[in-house]
Parts: C-alpha cells; structure tokens; sequence
C-alpha cells in the first residue's frame, strides 16, 4: 500500500483508493454508515466517521491525503479538506479557487465549510487552460451498500410538467436561445417575446404584460410544487434574468422542453424573420 502522501499514515483508519478504482458515481460500499470515499484522477482515500476526522486534498501530493491537480499551478497545494463533525461530512475550502459544487454553488476560502449529503458528491475546480478537475466524493448511508445493478429494469421516464398549448408556445419563444443550444444563453425580453408571439399570432393581442403573467403563473406553479430558485424570496436582489432561466433549465433537464418544439415557432417567411 502506497504512503507517499499523507495518505494512511497519521490516519487511523484510512484506506487508499488506487487510481484504477472506479468512478464513485457507480456506487461504493462500507460496513460503517458515513464512510467517506474521495477520488481523484490519481487515486483517493476512503475514511470512517469520526470526530475531528479529516481528508485533505490538493496538489502538494506529500502534505496531503487525496492529490488533485498535481500537475496545474492555479490548484492550491491545500486546495479544501473533508471534515467529519455533528455526525456528518463538511467540505471546507483552504484554497485560492474556489469548488464548485452541485447546482454551480461556489465555495470560496473564508466561507463557512458545507454538509455533504449522504450519497455522491461531484466537486470541481477550475485550473488552466479551461481544466475542469474533479474530486468525486460519496458518504454512505445507513445500509452502507452500493447500489444494486438493475440492468433489466424499465427505463424510468423523467418528471415533466403540464403545459398549456399556450403556455408552451410562450415559454418556446421565451427560451428559443436555450433549444437552440446557445453556448451561453438568457431569456428573451418581455417585449422581443411578445413581438415574436404576435407575429405568429396576429390575433391574440400579444404584450408584454400578458407574457409575463403566462411565465410567471407557471413559475409559482413549479414553485409549490417544489422545483427550487423560482420566486424572488429565493434568489434575492437583483432578480434580472434569473428567475426565466431557473425556469427554462428546469424545463429542458426535464424533458418538458425539447429541441423539436422549435416547430411551433415555424413562420411563413422562414427563419429570418426572427
């Protein structure tokens, strides 16, 4: 078993992960609930829960237990550490960049450490030349399994949300940049929305009040039913552009809009009237 970091020495029940070991994602398995395992490219460390217990992680492979981004200047030589307290898991950061966690939470040096849930946790920090590197990290539940392989099990369909024919119809112009696959895009306008709904609705005394009060009951609707980051309370000011496109990411992750609606959009003289 390889020592040549501070790997299991000075780590009373510390066990190294190899780099051949398996994606954490697949599922791992410990006798001991809260077991956390930390993997990164190079190879990783598994520990059992324990006051005070730590796993330190960055590029300075001697002085630490998990070595990431051994090889990139801008990863810190303590990049973060993994600490067991209250009975559960913390990842704190003691590095320059910040860790990106789950959602796009960023996780900057100073700021209070963050409970890791139960299950898989895939963390990320950005180095040079547009390197993303991972540090995937899993804690055990009480049954302290991996999951069962169920290769034969029917393919359970996503979660999608009911929509108006015209609700969808708004929401497509609302969001065409986002089916588009723009590499980086935002809502439309109020008004841009609202002028392309009246040219393919003539009729329908299309405004911009009247697109924002379709959008907006659809977002309380999620909302109650407990898709995240939709009202203003949540996301704080200013709210600009962020409570649409929390709303168009949840619609596309779920399948409720996809590619092909952009058919609805087809208008007479062709794309270029857009």
């Amino acid at each position: 078993m390889t020592t040549d970091t501070a790997g299991t020495a000075g780590l009373p029940g510390g066990q190294r992960l190899p780099g051949t070991h398996g994606s954490l994602a697949r599922g791992v398995s410990a006798p001991v609930a809260g077991t956390v395992f930390a993997l990164a490219l190079t190879g990783g460390m598994r520990l059992g829960p324990g006051p005070g217990r730590e796993v330190l992680f960055g590029r300075n492979r001697p002085a630490v237990h998990v070595c990431l981004g051994e090889d990139d200047p801008l990863v810190s030589r303590h990049q973060g550490t993994l600490t067991h307290r209250g009975g559960q898991w913390w990842i704190g950061n003691h590095g320059r960049l910040p860790i990106r966690l789950a959602r796009g939470r960023l996780l900057f040096t100073g700021e209070e450490a963050l409970p890791l849930d139960v299950g898989y946790t895939p963390l990320f920090v950005r180095g040079s030349r547009h390197r993303e590197h991972l540090l995937e990290v899993y804690v055990t539940g009480q049954d302290g399994a991996a999951p069962t392989p169920r290769p034969e099990d029917i393919t359970l369909p996503p979660r999608t949300w009911l929509l108006t024919e015209q609700e969808r119809l708004v929401l497509v112009v609302l969001g065409r940049r986002y089916l588009l696959h723009e590499l980086r895009p935002q809502p439309l306008t109020w008004q841009d929305t609202a002028a392309h709904l009246a040219r393919l609705q003539p009729a329908a005394n299309w405004g911009p009040k009247k697109v924002e009060h379709v959008v907006s009951a659809v977002r309380t609707r999620l909302s109650r039913d407990g898709v995240p980051f939709l009202t203003r309370e949540e996301v704080g000011e200013p709210v600009g552009n962020t409570l649409n496109d929390h709303l168009l990411r949840e619609l596309l992750l779920s399948t409720t809009l996809v590619p092909p609606d952009l058919a609805l959009l087809d208008l007479p003289g062709g794309p270029e009237e857009w």
